[in-house]
């Protein structure tokens, strides 16, 4: 009797979990589709560099960045969006990374500055903390731009 009311009990709640796609309005298959304004993310948000130096910046610790990576990519998309992927280890726990990236110049030549902040009363335990940051570089007008960091060329894109 057990199995018959489970089974039963069962299938009363997989049939009220189901739901009717009889009034979902369905777009033809030629038709262009089209996200309402609300839906749409600025585009500020999608380029801001999460990493970049801050206001109090000025009153921290300046220290080193133990980079393992630095890579650049290319999204599919128009235009073309560039990103910056690092990888690699800040001196300890306490301290927090900063990337500031500064605009083409007249050579194409975009360089950015990788380091880290901490608070010079701190104290911390003395390992290293490893990060993985995604930089957004933006869209660039058509050339070929060469990317520094830190002094060192990781690499070349043509937009």
């Amino acid at each position: 009797m057990k199995p018959l009311l489970f089974t039963l009990l069962t299938l009363a709640l997989l049939t009220a979990c189901t739901f009717s796609r009889e009034n979902t309005p369905v777009a033809p298959p030629d038709a262009v589709v089209t996200s309402p304004p609300g839906d749409l993310i600025p585009p500020s948000s999608t380029d801001q560099n999460p990493y970049a130096p801050q206001p109090g910046d000025s009153a921290l610790l300046r220290g080193n960045v133990y980079l393992d990576s630095a890579q650049i990519l290319s999204l599919e998309s128009y235009p073309l969006q560039i990103v910056l992927e690092l990888r690699g280890n800040l001196p300890d726990p306490c301290h927090q990374l900063r990337v500031a990236v500064n605009p083409p110049d007249s050579g194409n030549r975009i360089t950015i500055e990788v380091y880290s902040v901490a608070d010079a009363g701190s104290i911390c335990i003395q390992v290293l903390k490893p990060f993985d940051a995604s930089i957004p570089l933006g869209s660039f007008p058509a050339g070929h731009y060469a990317v520094w960091v830190n002094g060192n060329q990781i690499g070349e894109f043509d937009a």
